[in-house]
């Protein structure tokens, strides 16, 4: 019989707990070490009286175990001075020194402290830790946590100050023996890089055993994977993948020699319930389903994967993957946490405990040149503002969603839309093609400068955000048309299309074509392309963490030579990106985060979702039988024989009554009782009674969910959609708005005063700023190094101020008549011009050098001067030119390229003669005036 009083009931707990973890229980009347390497003996004698388990490791002791009746969970602290008591006392028959390892446990909480560490203090573990592991613990002459006070100084080499601050405050936190820390880190800020440096030191200098870097997506995953193969150490010759294995994994196997894991969260939450993953869950960011349990399955003790198996997990993307459901697979190891994310919320806040090691947000990253900042163009028709009605007796197509099939029907009365069924419930092609028609009219104004030799316009790399795969079919066939392109121009980047997503992808990073790019479910996952000029919203979002996701797509920087191998008429490298909001995006409210009780009206795909994961709730099971039943009477005889083979044989009624039956009290009494008949009479307790009631509710669960996978689940969500839309093809739509958004112009005037406040705080302290604010005849000494090292100061100091990035601000104030120039040099001059009022509009510096020496040799043919030979304005033109690329002429200047192919000096003083050196001089003064 079990024990009843509640000190018992406990013990009979931990006892179940440590045989879990593997340990062998034994009476201190009964020892037999050779029994195995973990012996746990209850009430061992001590000089101070029995202690509750004494832990002993091959045949060492190195524990105790303190037991509290279940009611002592909330005091378990009051209780560490007795435990430690008994750690440091003698043990009968042994002369032993204190022991490190102390539990204090109820069987419901259980504290740990490792009294060898710093400071030692008590946490929280799921459960014991193993007998190899205390046993390898005690091999060790330090701890973890005082091996983190011996790593030495970052080396800064290739680091950028935001991942320097974070690695070092990181390292200052983990040798505080805080458990958990937030890296905060703007999108395109290098988290995962960071991420691979830590771990490396973490690895080699703190001698940590395996760490875990835990992500939502499979896509996510490959990106760090692929991030730490290639990582090179500073202070070593060989890659990280030569010192150490990384794994990622694609099954249950988690190898015992791998340092690294990479893994989604959801395929570790089935490796601690004992069960396997269908891949095709780890594809989609589970946080962004509308179910949520109101009690998850919890996980259990896995022997196979004990507690102590990670030494520190990352969880990546931390603010939409460590809640509810997924916060039990965080709580169950032993380990510290680490969060990366771009955009945390108030729960991401509270869970990392506000140790925030590291901010760094967009406009952070923005202002240091690590992303570039964006402006916004707005998009407005009719339809998409008001909706539209279709009267009655009109005749309209009506399309099946997947198969596209079309029809006739006459209306038997009006059809009133809203601008929310737009492309899910009705169709209006007009619609779509007034946005795409206002996108492509508006890009010669975006991008001004997009023109090649031939006169042709180059469409920036654009991404368009689409609802759904036949909407973003829609806008495909519309864009190739408007742009009238062909097939490689615009494609489709999904999970669900033919193509290899990653091939289209590539393509899309690293090729000419395609130059547009519409996507549905890869905007959140890591889908980077640097050479991403253009955000196209043509659906909404309302939560702010996946509409920064969203944005995030398009501020990443590129080099010049890079975004020039895409965009072959890039004249400069990438200095900001558009968003194109066709939907009102940027200006519909946003959540801080979703709820966290779950969602009324969750989505079919969502439940379907939820309990193939393992979810187990009452409301889920009801919920998708209730669905299931009414799939039933809406589909075809053929559509549920395909069902039926899809679930082994079970008919759509026969799953539905697994589902409620699981949670069916007489089904599961019947159960119940089966169990409890298999235990002997003698031995039946109303503890045992329960633990059958748990057993059945648990087999019934099972049984009802195992109907379901990913091949099923894609088919029951995807034979719901075949209803039809209709085509609204008799309104036509009308674009109202198509213009810069007013926040841009505000940001204009912002730009131009900081770059203007920039000069002329510096106009003392640089050479080539001095040099403007002084006479007019000083321009003549202005050299091409003095500007080059003003630029070089401004892109160190100022990365926003860059040139072009300030030329467009004055484009949007200003009746700027002239493209930018391509030459970022010219560009700065230019400005500084402006800034300073020599020019009283912004006008190429080029254009003025040009004006300034037409005037001149006009000037000179007009006086008494003979005028030049043909031969003579060839090399005034040639000197013309070079002032106006650097700024100033030297003769020396006259033996290098252009001018030696020429001659030379030799050829100049031939044709100028003594005049040579006062014509220099005097094109210096005057073309630049």
């Amino acid at each position: 019989m079990f024990n009843q009083n509640p000190e018992q009931k406990a013990r009979d707990t931990i006892d179940e707990m440590l045989q879990d973890a593997g340990w062998i229980v034994q009476f201190k009347d009964k020892i037999n070490f050779s029994a195995g390497k973990g012996i746990a003996i209850r009430e061992y004698s001590t000089d101070i009286g029995p202690a509750d388990y004494v832990l002993f490791a091959d045949r060492k002791p190195c524990g105790i175990i303190e037991a509290k009746r279940e009611e002592e969970g909330e005091r378990l602290t009051v209780h560490e001075d007795q435990s430690y008591d008994y750690a440091k006392s003698k043990l009968k028959y042994l002369h032993n020194d204190p022991l490190p390892f102390v539990y204090e446990s109820n069987g419901i909480i259980t504290h740990f402290t490792d009294y060898r560490d710093p400071k030692p203090r008590a946490r929280e573990v799921f459960y014991f830790h193993r007998p190899e592991t205390l046993s390898a613990w005690l091999k060790n002459e330090k701890t973890l946590r005082d091996r983190l006070h011996n790593v030495p100084a970052l080396n800064e080499e290739g680091l950028w100050q935001a991942q320097i601050k974070a690695i070092k405050n990181l390292e200052d936190s983990f040798k505080k023996n805080k458990p958990k820390a937030l890296i905060q880190m703007a999108t395109g800020s290098g988290k995962t890089f960071t991420a691979c440096t830590f771990v490396y030191r973490l690895l080699k200098f703190a001698k940590a055993k395996r760490i875990l870097f835990l992500v939502d997506t499979k896509n996510l995953g490959e990106q760090a994977e692929q991030e730490f193969l290639k990582y090179q150490p500073k202070d070593d010759n060989r890659k990280f993948i030569e010192l150490y294995n990384v794994q990622r994994l694609s099954s249950s196997y988690i190898a015992s020699d791998s340092q690294v894991c990479i893994s989604t969260i959801q395929r570790l939450y089935s490796i601690l319930k004992g069960e396997e993953l269908d891949e095709e869950l780890e594809k989609e960011n589970p946080n962004e389903r509308s179910w949520e349990p109101k009690e998850p399955v919890p996980v259990a003790y896995s022997p196979e994967n004990p507690v102590e198996q990670f030494d520190f997990i990352i969880i990546d993307e931390c603010h939409r993957s460590i809640y509810n459901l997924w916060k039990q697979v965080l709580d169950y190891y032993d380990a510290f946490l680490i969060g990366l994310t771009a955009t945390p919320d108030k729960r991401t806040f509270g869970f990392f405990n506000g140790n925030v090691v590291s901010e760094y947000s967009y406009e952070d990253s923005v202002a240091d040149g690590v992303n570039v900042p964006y402006d916004i163009y707005t998009i407005e028709t009719e339809i998409s503002k008001q909706g539209s009605k279709i009267k009655a007796k009109e005749y309209v197509d009506k399309r099946e969603k997947l198969s596209r099939k079309k029809r006739w029907e006459r209306l038997d009365e009006d059809y009133v839309y809203t601008p929310n069924k737009l492309d899910k419930d009705v169709v209006n092609p007009s619609q779509i093609r007034n946005i795409i028609r206002a996108f492509r009219d508006a890009l010669t104004h975006i991008f001004p400068d997009r023109f090649d030799e031939n006169g042709e316009f180059e469409v920036p790399k654009t991404l368009v955000f689409a609802k759904t795969d036949s909407h973003a079919d829609d806008i495909i066939g519309i864009v190739r048309e408007e742009f009238d392109e062909g097939n490689d121009f615009c494609k489709k980047v999904t999970y669900k299309i033919e193509e290899d997503p990653k091939s289209v992808i590539n393509r899309f990073r690293n090729s000419w074509a395609p130059r547009i790019a519409v996507t549905v479910d890869m905007i959140a996952t890591g889908t980077d392309v640097k050479p991403l000029e253009i955000l196209l919203f043509m659906r909404d979002v309302k939560s702010i963490n996946y509409f920064e996701q969203m944005k995030g797509r398009g501020t990443r920087t590129i080099n010049f030579e890079d975004l020039k191998r895409v965009t072959r008429t890039a004249k400069y490298t990438k200095t900001h990106f558009v968003i194109i909001d066709a939907v009102g995006a940027t200006k519909s409210k946003k959540t801080d985060s979703r709820p966290l009780e779950r969602k009324k009206g969750a989505s079919l795909k969502d439940l379907l979702y939820a309990i193939t994961m393992g979810a187990r709730d009452e409301d889920l099971f009801i919920s998708l039988a209730n669905r299931l039943i009414r799939l039933e009477k809406q589909i075809t005889d053929n559509e549920k024989k395909k069902i039926e083979e899809l679930a082994g044989g079970k008919s759509i009624n026969a799953i539905v009554k697994d589902l409620l039956g699981a949670y069916d009290p007489d089904i599961i009494e019947s159960r119940q009782n089966e169990l409890i008949k298999q235990i002997p009479k003698e031995e039946i307790t109303p503890e045992k009674t329960e633990v059958c009631k748990t057993k059945a509710m648990d087999e019934l669960a099972v049984k009802a969910s195992s109907n379901f996978n990913g091949g099923i689940n894609e088919y029951i969500e995807n034979v719901r959609k075949i209803h039809e839309q209709i085509i609204d093809n008799i309104n036509i739509d009308k674009v109202t708005k198509a213009e810069w958004y007013s926040f841009t112009e505000e940001k204009a005037r912002k730009i131009i005063q900081d770059f203007t406040a920039y000069i002329e705080e510096n106009k003392d302290e640089i050479i080539a700023l001095s040099i403007f604010y002084d006479q007019p005849f000083r321009r003549k000494e202005l050299t091409f190094k003095m500007v080059k090292d003003l630029l070089e100061k401004i892109k160190l100091e100022k990365p926003l101020l860059a040139p072009h990035y300030v030329w467009d601000a004055y484009a949007r104030i200003e009746n700027v008549k002239e493209n930018s120039p391509k030459n970022e040099l010219t560009v700065l001059v230019s400005l500084i011009r402006r800034v300073i009022e020599i020019d009283k509009e912004l006008t190429p510096y080029n254009k003025i050098v040009d004006k300034n020496f037409q005037e001149w040799v006009f000037n000179r043919h007009s006086g008494a001067s003979a005028k030049f030979t043909e031969e003579q304005m060839e090399w005034l033109r040639m000197i013309k030119e070079h002032i106006a690329t650097s700024f100033h002429v030297e003769v020396d200047d006259l033996d290098y390229t252009p001018f030696d192919s020429k001659g030379g000096r030799g050829k100049m003083y031939q044709l100028f003669g003594d005049e040579m050196d006062k014509i220099i001089d005097e094109l210096n003064e005057v073309l630049v005036a």
